[in-house]
């Protein structure tokens, strides 16, 4: 017998592991242990010998508990107490517990003995609430991301609440990288468990290791079968195969594990891995219904994993695509020095169809372009490859911006609907396709032509820093038809910055609820120095999303403005005299001595003669001739007022014409034409 000692009961806190967080004074008299002692470690560690199973399977199924244990003493020497556990949840909603002890002293000297409370009789209708339960927290916790290894530790949390002591999940190797797994070998990772012990002690495995699984395993025969498993240690098969695995062994032996689950992951008809519950602390075997639970429990997260496998799946393609289309490295020229980003969208939609291209023109001029495509996934970024390489073709041709996005419009007009998958990107019948903005830079003029098609207007940094945003008509999005769009030329100092971007940027902004917010940051972090595009890059990035994950795709380009100066371009007007074709290549010829280029002479003369010959010839006045130096290119120009362009012919034997264009051809790295308002240009380039 024993009887309680007069005094104040001794109270501490145990979090949901089981470390201990509150330690009062008058535990510290009654055990000796001081607080900094005690805190942080794990509550059994002071009790004297083994945790009573009352105790475990109270914390497990987070009921009270009132009995008598031993606590360890500072001098090691046991003290008996009445223990009473209650369960509570923290303000924020995790599992917790406070732990009263009273001393107890012994009656006649004998020492009391450990008391438990004896285990409930539980009803079948109690059961079976507890069930369906357990079934409704597993339809809200389990599958709550679309990610694997987050999936499969719901699935083990939920399995350790007041049903198994050890839950661990063990993957096939092929399911990390979203692709179905093979039948070739038994090379599992564990990817998540969970214990009603801290730290999973009783595991041999780690997450995240590799673990290769005997053939004549008890894992091996439920996946050749397909069907779960109910086993224990009096099971040979089982016993033999622990055996011969040193670490599976020890841990059976050191932790008494003496029920076994085993239930395969499979979900549409492939087996992903295997489920393993286990009990040890809890005296009850797993029984038949047990059985049935689990299976329940697995098959929801299997079809979730399954479900995270193909999203991952879907996903690398959908990048690797995007990536493959999307320009690694912009080409070379003098115009703008960019910088760009893209950032993918991490979330259940998957990757988006935004697209960025820095384009290399005729005359020194480049072409700047940024779009976005409705839907997710890989019709998405399909979708947006062949929009990118539609611009590029257009782009060729040298159209002006607005005659550019008219085209466009038709092309994604003129798509077949039947090619497109159901609830992914509609292009007519009223529904938005895509938006671009195209923008058109010339260095010699210093001046940027642009128009939109329902796309984020760009924001431009001058000189000084001072940011802008230019009065650009909108245009419809692609894919209405039937209106107009509109170009407008914008005189930009050189050294200015424009900064082109899509909706993502903003979204982030807007979804806090203030329109505006998305425009006000991203000017306050373009007006601020930078040692570099590249650090503006990110400073926009930072201030625009903030520390969350972009909720939808993100890029951004960002071209510095340069200048190509009178000391760089020769510019003459001529007049309509077959004499002007002479004087044409004396001019040539001089400037070229003055940019000290004497060695490209020849050919500058030869292409000079050619192109000012056909324009007097076919063209109307005015007709001009320029010569541009470029970073190791030099460009030839005539100009003239008609728009009727020269085509490239093989001359027949014994013509008289027809070969200057075929010469200037062979002799020049690139030539073509393209239309002004005020007639055409045809030009040809020259690698220095």
């Amino acid at each position: 017998m024993a009887t309680r000692v007069p005094g104040r009961a001794a109270t501490a806190t145990v979090d949901g592991a089981g470390s201990i967080t509150g330690w009062s004074a008058a535990a510290e008299r009654m055990s000796g242990f001081p607080a900094d002692r005690v805190l942080g470690r794990s509550v059994f560690a002071l009790l004297a010998g083994d945790p009573p199973i009352a105790v475990l399977r109270a914390v497990v199924r987070r009921e009270p508990f009132t009995g008598m244990v031993r606590l360890i003493r500072s001098e090691r020497d046991p003290v008996a107490v009445e223990l009473a556990i209650v369960p509570v949840r923290t303000a924020g909603g995790e599992p917790t517990w406070v732990v009263s002890a009273q001393p107890l002293q012994p009656l006649g000297g004998d020492p009391p003995p450990i008391v438990e409370v004896p285990a409930r009789k539980t009803r079948p209708e109690d059961l079976a609430r507890r069930r369906l339960a357990m079934l409704g927290a597993a339809g809200l916790r389990i599958g709550s991301t679309l990610e694997v290894q987050r999936t499969a530790q719901e699935l083990a949390d939920v399995g350790t609440e007041d049903f198994a002591d050890f839950v661990g999940v063990d993957l096939l190797e092929p399911v990390f990288g979203g692709s179905p797994p093979s039948n070739a070998g038994l090379v599992f990772y564990r990817v998540a468990q969970q214990s009603v012990l801290p730290g999973c002690p009783e595991s041999a495995v780690a997450v995240g290791a590799r673990d290769v699984i005997l053939p004549e395993s008890p894992m091996a025969q439920v996946l050749s079968s397909g069907r779960p498993a109910r086993t224990d240690m009096r099971d040979p098969v089982l016993r033999s195969w622990i055996e011969q695995e040193p670490r599976r062994h020890e841990s059976t032996a050191e932790f008494g594990i003496h029920s076994l689950l085993l239930v395969p992951l499979t979900a549409r008809g492939v087996t992903l891995g295997v489920a393993i519950f286990l009990r040890h602390r809890s005296p009850e075997p797993f029984d038949d219904d047990d059985l049935v639970l689990a299976t329940e429990l697995t098959a929801r997260a299997a079809l979730s994993v399954d479900n995270a496998r193909q999203y991952t799946q879907q996903r690398d393609t959908a990048l690797a695509l995007q990536r493959s289309l999307l320009p690694a490295r912009t080409p070379r020229q003098a115009a703008v020095e960019v910088a760009f980003r893209y950032l993918p969208v991490s979330g259940r939609d998957g990757v988006g169809g935004d697209w960025f291209d820095v384009i290399a023109l005729s005359g020194a001029r480049v072409a700047l372009v940024v779009g976005d495509v409705v839907g997710h996934g890989v019709p998405a970024a399909a979708a947006m490859g062949r929009l990118r390489m539609a611009v590029r073709t257009l782009a060729d041709i040298d159209i002006p911006p607005d005659e550019l996005l008219t085209h466009l419009d038709d092309l994604v007009l003129r798509v077949d609907l039947d090619e497109l998958p159901d609830n992914t990107m509609t292009w007519a019948g009223g529904s938005v396709g895509a938006t671009c903005l195209y923008a058109v830079y010339d260095p010699v003029t210093r001046t940027c032509t642009m128009a939109r098609a329902g796309h984020p207007g760009p924001a431009l940094v001058g000189p000084d820093g001072a940011v802008t945003f230019p009065d650009l008509p909108a245009g419809p999005p692609l894919g209405l038809g039937g209106l107009p769009f509109e170009a407008e030329e914008f005189a930009i100092p050189e050294g200015s910055v424009l900064a082109l971007y899509t909706d993502g940027l903003l979204r982030a902004s807007e979804l806090r609820g203030d329109p505006t917010l998305g425009l006000d940051g991203l000017a306050s972090a373009l007006a601020e120095p930078a040692n570099s595009l590249e650090e503006l890059c990110d400073r926009v990035l930072s201030a625009s999303l903030g520390p969350d994950a972009p909720t939808d795709d993100v890029a951004l380009l960002l071209a510095r403005t340069r200048a190509l100066h009178e000391q760089d371009v020769a510019d003459w007007e001529l007049r309509r005299d077959p004499a002007e074709v002479a004087q044409a290549r004396k001019l040539a010829a001089a400037v070229l001595a003055e940019w000290g280029i004497e060695e490209a002479a020849f050919v500058t003369e030869l292409v000079v003669s050619e192109l000012v010959t056909n324009a007097i010839r076919y063209g109307q006045p005015p007709i001009g001739l320029r010569l541009i130096r470029d970073r190791g290119t030099l460009i030839c120009e005539v100009s003239d007022g008609s728009s009727t362009a020269p085509h490239l012919r093989r001359a027949r034997t014994f013509d008289e014409g027809g070969r200057g264009l075929l010469l200037v051809a062979q002799l020049c790295r690139n030539w073509g034409t393209r239309h002004t308002p005020r007639g055409k240009t045809i030009w040809a380039e020259q690698q220095l």
